[in-house]
């Protein structure tokens, strides 16, 4: 959607230059942050619709202000980062990222993955009343989840994953649906599917005594169980 906020939180001026240029060509409105303590005074500030985050950046590394910012807020995070080492990746991801895209990168693909994290970002409007499963309520109009009433701190990437599940209506999705349907992604690699497999076990955790209801389907992926 033109005039979105995007944080661009890296300290390679050339990148930074590139960035600016195509995502204000898309109609974006973009602040930037040289390093790490900088980037968190801004978000907080400026609650940017979306951060792009590079890891090796002064001060505080990327991987601290994704811990940080996804104690504080929902908002989606995109890692862009030199370290393309699968374990930085999980590492990433693990702290609550919603993508990583290594250097160098494609300006379409990354245009690409900013314009779908904003949609998985953006309430459905009208849709419907709050659904209920035990003490768990989703309410897709308000884009949050509810445990005994409390709000659950999921991240846009979580809840779009169990919204997802929550639609498949206690049939099981392989990964591969998973990743087509949360992520967007077409064509899954070994390490896509694992990134499923982090995320359900993050929701996991954060879905408390109801986490029972996301059921591992052996050679298959996951179902939501809804009774």
């Amino acid at each position: 959607m033109p005039g979105e906020k995007v944080l661009v939180v890296e300290d390679d001026k050339s990148i930074v230059k590139v960035l600016r240029y195509n995502l204000e060509k898309e109609g974006y409105s973009v602040t930037h942050a040289g390093d790490g303590e900088s980037a968190l005074d801004i978000a907080r500030r400026d609650a940017p619709q979306l951060v792009i985050l590079d890891v090796l950046l002064p001060k505080m590394d990327g991987f601290e202000v994704c811990r940080r910012l996804r104690g504080e807020s929902r908002i989606p995070v995109l890692m862009l980062t030199a370290k393309a080492d699968e374990v930085d990746r999980i590492l990433g991801l693990e702290l609550g990222a919603d993508d990583y895209l290594t250097k160098p990168f494609s300006v379409r693909e990354l245009l690409a993955r900013v314009k779908a994290l904003l949609r998985r970002a953006a309430p459905a409007p009208g849709s419907g009343a709050p659904l209920r499963f035990g003490s768990l309520e989703v309410h897709p109009e308000r884009f949050e989840a509810r445990l005994a009433g409390a709000p659950v701190a999921l991240s846009p990437i979580e809840y779009k994953l169990l919204k997802t599940l929550l639609d498949a209506r206690g049939a099981a999705l392989t990964r591969e649906d998973l990743l087509r349907r949360a992520w967007g992604i077409a064509a899954a690699s070994e390490l896509d599917t694992r990134t499923v497999d982090q995320h359900v076990l993050r929701l996991r955790k954060k879905l408390g005594k109801e986490a029972d209801r996301l059921v591992t389907v052996k050679a298959v992926g996951y179902r939501f169980a809804t009774d």
